[in-house]
């Protein structure tokens, strides 16, 4: 479906000629914003959204509210989306919000945490379970307007130099993680670090990194770790879904006329569901390339799971003993997803596997 098919479809009103929305078409506002991404053009799928995004607007608006998009470290630093946005440095920011745990580690939960939901629960989760409701309480104490802007997928457990055959080959490897999964880890005796996609590819080759994840194959591919480091291991647990985060300023989203608010809210849906599409699409190719250059596909091992999702469990339950905002969502987060997940088993799991078993017989 193309922007203005959608656009018009969402009830926009958008034309060919232009925007036949009253709200919008007799409006005589005038908006220039800016949006910087947290990654490099060359990631086009996951900064591509900031440009799907913007031009939706404009068409919608008769060019009347336009977005300029920036790529990481333009005018900020990729991983200071969240402070730029809340100075007013930039208006919005397309970023990954568990960068930002350091600050608070309810951050965490506009992308993913460890063992969480699938994407499409989590997707349900922000829109009719109350999740971005509940997220916009807390990010409203950052000043902060959350709409949720693409996922990727479950991601892979990233690239390791050496094969991981239990729980004890983590002790003291050096790995680029984001969010709570290197906390979650750490228990296992990884060292984890936080890093901007463009510094990942250097950090391995120098060897001050012994391993690295990033998004899945599409992605890793762009950036060439295979090259450094063969193992690719799967899955990526700690991001069973992995989404996206739209930074808005909160006074500046409070300025907006609501004509320009229901605007961003469907062109940032269509966004989100553009870029699910495009991974969903192109992850499958990638990864039959990268496997045929010469990546070693690997499962990680049971023992290395199990206790990882113990550590998870109990990280949870002492961040949530000192921290009531993070223990109310986490709380609300996990109650939706036991309560989806037998639905899940009966209706995708159970065909998901069906096929699969399909596919093999003949």
């Amino acid at each position: 479906m193309k922007r203005r098919e959608f656009m018009k479809a969402a009830g926009l009103g958008v034309a060919a000629s232009g925007v036949a929305m009253p709200a919008i078409a007799q409006s005589t506002t005038t908006i220039n914003w800016r949006l910087q991404s947290s990654y490099p053009t060359s990631l086009d799928t996951i900064y591509g959204a900031c440009r799907v995004l913007s031009q939706a607007v404009a068409e919608a608006t008769d060019n009347k509210f336009k977005i300029q998009v920036f790529a990481a470290g333009e005018i900020i630093p990729p991983l200071s989306i969240v402070d730029g946005v809340q100075n007013g440095t930039v208006e919005m920011g397309h970023t990954g919000s568990y960068f930002y745990i350091g600050k608070d580690p309810s951050f965490a939960f506009g992308t993913g945490i460890p063992f969480g939901p699938n994407t499409r629960q989590q997707q349900a989760w922000f829109y009719h379970g109350g999740g971005n409701d509940l997220l916009n309480e807390f990010y409203a104490t950052y000043k902060l307007y959350h709409l949720p802007l693409g996922g990727t997928g479950t991601q892979m457990g990233g690239w390791f130099r050496k094969e991981i055959k239990s729980k004890a080959d983590l002790a003291g490897l050096k790995m680029r993680i984001g969010g709570l999964a290197g906390n979650v880890l750490q228990r296992l005796g990884l060292v984890p670090t936080q890093l901007a996609a463009g510094d990942i590819y250097t950090s391995l080759e120098r060897g001050t990194l012994d391993a690295a994840e990033f998004v899945g194959p599409f992605d890793d591919e762009k950036l060439g770790l295979a090259k450094i480091a063969p193992y690719y291991y799967y899955p990526g647990f700690w991001e069973g879904a992995a989404s996206l985060s739209l930074f808005v300023n909160l006074d500046k989203w409070n300025e907006l006329p609501p004509g320009y608010k229901s605007v961003l809210n469907t062109a940032a849906g269509y966004a989100a569901a553009d870029m699910l599409a495009k991974y969903d699409a192109q992850n499958p190719v990638a990864l039959r390339r990268l496997v045929a250059n010469g990546a070693q596909l690997r499962a990680f091992p049971q023992d290395l799971l199990q206790e990882s999702y113990k550590a998870a469990t109990a990280l949870y339950a002492e961040i949530g003993a000192s921290n009531p905002t993070f223990k109310k969502i986490l709380d609300h987060q996990m109650a939706f997803r036991n309560q989806v997940y037998p639905w899940t088993q009966i209706s995708d799991f159970s065909y998901d596997s069906l096929m699969l078993l399909a596919m093999r017989q003949n």
